[in-house]
């Protein structure tokens, strides 16, 4: 019974955010009359809407998602800190953990002078073509990067490194400057600014990032805002009295489905 509710539940996403019942089914695999009957008892706890044009993801699974402290954690510290690189670049700015095998992204702020890309909390994008991707992957075990670059890497955009060879090389530069770029490998015209962010010498909790257009030219005078941002957040996470929980490389995530438009 348990899985069949995560099914349902699993079955949206940010492409498709609503569903009717047919469609519910359809992605679950379910027969109809149990997903109807699964589903009205979500809508009666919460965690489903139901309106006129089908089913949503309620508050109440918001409310408990609230509850996720090691990014509420994370996102309380950093926050002030990302406004300060925002009000000084007027760019995105973005915030990601490592979950499972993909950067998850838990805040960003942005506004109207910003490279328009499409972003939000909750969204998960691959390793190997984003800043904070690679930011992650290389502080992560040596056996989890074999792993990520043994597998056959996506293509987004002809930019996109998958050669594991040149990857790896990508890697040690970021452990070696503190910053990793990704150039327009996600999506065409936006270029990626990250940092590692440390609770200690090899331990990536976080990655920070700034998302410019491609047309700027000044994408290499962001990296020492971006590195000191990071910088700073990186001291305040390793004072003694601050535990944070571990990120959860090596698990495989339930998903997502990466969209070419969210850049990282």
């Amino acid at each position: 019974m348990t899985s069949k509710v995560v099914a349902i539940l699993d079955a949206f996403s940010a492409d498709t955010p609503r569903l009717s019942l047919q469609g519910l089914a359809e992605r679950t695999g379910l027969p109809q009359s149990t997903t109807y009957r699964l589903a009205s008892e979500l809508v009666e706890w919460g965690g489903l809407e139901r309106g006129a044009g089908g089913y949503q993801i309620g508050m109440r699974l918001w409310e408990i998602g609230e509850l996720a402290r090691r990014g509420e954690q994370l996102r309380d510290i950093a926050l002030p800190f990302m406004q300060d690189l925002y009000d000084a670049t007027h760019e995105n700015v973005h915030l990601a953990v490592l979950d499972g095998r993909e950067a998850l992204y838990i805040e960003k702020i942005s506004g109207r002078r910003s490279a328009r890309v499409v972003t939000r909390r909750g969204g998960r994008l691959p390793l190997h073509a984003t800043g904070v991707g690679r930011a992650l992957l290389a502080y992560a075990p040596h056996d989890f990067i074999a792993d990520i670059l043994s597998n056959d890497l996506k293509r987004f955009t002809p930019h996109t490194v998958v050669a594991p060879a040149l990857l790896r090389r990508k890697l040690a530069e970021v452990r070696r400057t503190g910053l990793a770029f990704a150039f327009e490998e996600m999506s065409l015209g936006s270029v990626s600014v990250a940092a590692p962010i440390l609770s200690g010498p090899d331990t990536a909790v976080a990655a920070l990032a700034v998302v410019v257009r491609s047309s700027r030219k000044d994408v290499q005078r962001l990296a020492p805002a971006v590195r000191a941002t990071a910088n700073s957040l990186s001291r305040i996470l390793q004072q003694p009295n601050l535990t944070l929980a571990p990120p959860t490389n090596g698990q495989p995530a339930r998903r997502r489905r990466a969209s070419p438009s969210l850049v990282g």
